[in-house]
């Protein structure tokens, strides 16, 4: 099986498919290492209480787990949705290698408020299943309403 950002983002957006399910805004994330997904979050924000229990936070907690430290060098994070400013600082601090997100995020996305807050080695890729990613959050909203 050829293993690629396609692949990954899959596996992200069923993650936020559980979130959607649970009532949560539909934002799922995994992190991968060496083409194996080492954790897998979605949001928790609801759930938990919690404002800082969003999918980047929940995976980047997991992986530091598995990988016994705090950074995440070598790891690629797969996010349905562009990464807020609060978890783009803590992936900053992680030192992730690469990001690869879904869809922007027009309001709260990182590269709005602060571009440059991402670790200067973090490669980004954006757009990947874009409609896909932003078809489920659009879904998720109307419903809302």
């Amino acid at each position: 099986m050829l293993l690629n950002n396609e692949y990954f983002m899959r596996q992200a957006l069923m993650e936020a498919k559980k979130a959607f399910d649970k009532g949560e805004v539909p934002v799922g994330a995994v992190i991968v290492n060496h083409d194996r997904i080492i954790a897998r979050a979605h949001n928790l924000t609801e759930t938990l209480n919690d404002v800082t229990a969003h999918a980047e936070m929940q995976a980047i907690t997991a992986a530091a787990n598995v990988m016994g430290g705090k950074y995440l060098t070598d790891c690629t994070l797969y996010v349905t949705v562009e990464p807020c400013v609060m978890c783009a600082g803590a992936l900053r601090w992680a030192q992730i290698s690469r990001i690869v997100y879904g869809t922007p995020d027009e309001k709260y996305g990182y590269s709005w408020f602060s571009p440059l807050i991402l670790h200067p080695k973090t490669a980004v890729i954006a757009g990947v299943l874009a409609d896909e990613c932003a078809a489920l959050l659009k879904e998720f909203f109307e419903k809302r309403r």
